[in-house]
Parts: C-alpha cells; sequence; structure tokens
C-alpha cells in the first residue's frame, strides 16, 4: 500500500499556494472548448449516482461537474483546498484524503475524474492509485483522466511543475497501466499547448469493463 507521506510535498505545497491558485484557474474552463466537450462526453456517460472528482483543489471541475447534471463531490490531500472548495461550493461534498485510499464501497461510483491530479504521483505507484479506481467504480462507469504529454511513445519524464514535483506520461504508458485494472479506452484528446502550457495536453476517458 502506497505511504500516504509519499505525497506530503505535494499537499503542503498546494496549501500553501490555494487562494491564489483557486483565483488563478476559477474561470479557466471558459476559454477551453475542447476540456468542456470532453467533461460533457464523460457526464453523458456516467449513469445515476455518486460520481468523484479525485484531486479537485478549490472544487471548479466539481462544481461543473454538478452544473452538467451530476451527483458531484470532491477529494483532495489539501486541508486548504478543501477549505475553499467547501466555501465556494456549500452544497457539495467534499472531503479529505488520498485518492489511492477513497472512502467509498466496492463498485459504488458512477464515473470518476482526475483532472490533472494523478500527475503529482510517483510513477511507481501509479498503478496503485488506478487499482482503487478500478475497485470503486461500477461496471461501465467512465474514468476521465487529465495529464501532460510526455515526448515519445511509452514514455514518462519529470515535470518541472509550478507548485509541486510532478510527471509528463504517454498516452500508450497510461493505457498499459489502466488495461490491468479492469479498463477499457473509450477515447483519447491530445491538444496542443497554449500560452502557458509547455506541452501538449491529454485528456483520456476509459470505462470500467
Amino acid at each position: 500500500m502506497m505511504d500516504s507521506s509519499a505525497l506530503l510535498p505535494t499537499q503542503q505545497a498546494y496549501d500553501e499556494v490555494a487562494e491564489l491558485y483557486a483565483d488563478l484557474f476559477a474561470k479557466e474552463l471558459d476559454s477551453k472548448p475542447f476540456e468542456r466537450a470532453m467533461l460533457a462526453a464523460f457526464a453523458e456517460s456516467a449513469g445515476a449516482g455518486p460520481v468523484a472528482d479525485l484531486g479537485c483543489g478549490p472544487g471548479r471541475i466539481t462544481g461543473h461537474l454538478h452544473s452538467l447534471g451530476l451527483d458531484a463531490f470532491g477529494v483532495d490531500l489539501s486541508p486548504e483546498m478543501i477549505r475553499l472548495a467547501r466555501a465556494a461550493h456549500p452544497r457539495l461534498r467534499f472531503e479529505l484524503g488520498p485518492m489511492q485510499q477513497l472512502h467509498a464501497a466496492d463498485a459504488s461510483l458512477a464515473g470518476i475524474v482526475a483532472w490533472y491530479s494523478i500527475i503529482h504521483t510517483p510513477p511507481q505507484l501509479l498503478p496503485e492509485v488506478f487499482a482503487e479506481f478500478g475497485r470503486v467504480l461500477r461496471p461501465g462507469g467512465p474514468l476521465l483522466l487529465g495529464f501532460m504529454a510526455a515526448d515519445a511513445p511509452h514514455e514518462v519524464q519529470p515535470y518541472d511543475h509550478r507548485v509541486a514535483p510532478a510527471f509528463r506520461w504517454s498516452t500508450g504508458r497510461i493505457e498499459e497501466l489502466l488495461r490491468p485494472h479492469g479498463f477499457d479506452i473509450v477515447a483519447r484528446l491530445i491538444r496542443e499547448p497554449v500560452d502557458p502550457e509547455r506541452c501538449p495536453q491529454v485528456h483520456l476517458q476509459v470505462r470500467k469493463n
């Protein structure tokens, strides 16, 4: 089982920048039509029931999922991010905790979004995270991932993230890690970077079989 202390630097780093981060990204989706399209497709794929936004930060994606008609709740490691999320979305549920140890029963979730939250997981520990996703998702449930693309197929590369240590992944490598945990690939979107992004962006939707 993953030692949660491995993610302590990430938690502390996001606690320190929580308010700045929330202000900076509050309206980011307004200028990202491809991202909105992937989230809308995810919403159509999810059935009735709870949908988890894992690594929810200040709750902007959780709130957007709720606006699309989903029973969305958020989970994050950072107490400061959870505080801001609860203040911004008082009618929604937000939980403090790591995404590899979810307080959810087997096959209880209708969908999962991990929007640029797997990027901070050490690569050797990502299979454990995907195993947990597979445990809590019901058959047919969608999982939507957002992450930065690596430069070559089947690669993972360190990334100089502005907040905490992070990694860029190739879609092929992520798909290889997902399949053993019961996921089938549904759709891939790779978008070229726009300022201030420094590499292509990937949005990958898979389905629990």
